[in-house]
């Protein structure tokens, strides 16, 4: 896949992933960018090294699903750290 597929792939895991986990997660498109892709980089090394799939084609349904799965875990760990800070 290439970078601006791998790009789009993590935008569009990243804003289904905020819409599946409730709550005020901070960040706006940007935010969203970096933690899709970093979901889709973290679903696709999770996939190859538990199930042998990889996030190499952007029509495959196993790669929407690991990086919406990756994006999750991102997401589900940047509430922990962006939660704890002192107000």
């Amino acid at each position: 896949m290439n970078f601006l597929a791998f790009i789009i792939l993590g935008l569009i895991c990243g804003a289904i992933a905020k819409a599946i986990l409730p709550g005020r997660q901070g960040g706006g498109i940007v935010a969203t960018l970096i933690l899709g892709v970093i979901g889709a980089l973290l679903g696709g090394w999770i996939g190859n090294a538990i199930f042998g799939v990889s996030v190499d084609r952007f029509f495959s349904l196993s790669s929407w699903i690991l990086a919406i799965i990756g994006s999750l875990i991102v997401l589900v760990i940047w509430g922990l750290i962006t939660g704890r800070k002192a107000r």
